[in-house]
């Protein structure tokens, strides 16, 4: 099961269960690489207006076969332990309060 490491530099669990719904989707085939860049360099980090212990990584991706989308990467974080729930391309960032955001042009 891989570790992956988020913006802070926190270990999140990503399950090969996980992993496997998350590759069901077929515009995630092959996006195990910006789903990890995602979580370790996101362009904006929302809390989740449904469970505040949930975190949305989203980084901005052109050139796709999709389209230009934003990638969202759903981290769950509890006291000890912190695993990717799921990872999907949406048009824009929900709505909610922005725990982190990069400076612009980064």
């Amino acid at each position: 099961m891989p570790i992956l490491l988020d913006h802070q530099n926190r270990e999140v669990r990503l399950t090969e269960e996980r992993l496997t719904h998350i590759l069901s989707h077929p515009e995630m085939v092959e996006m195990e690489a910006q789903i990890a860049d995602t979580l370790k360099h996101p362009q904006l980090v929302r809390q989740s207006r449904s469970d505040e212990s949930v975190a949305l990584c989203y980084r901005f991706y052109t050139q796709l076969a999709i389209g230009d989308k934003w990638l969202c990467v759903v981290v769950k974080y509890l006291p000890d332990d912190a695993f990717i729930v799921t990872a999907y391309f949406t048009d824009k960032p929900k709505k909610g309060e922005t725990l982190w955001q990069s400076a612009p042009n980064s």
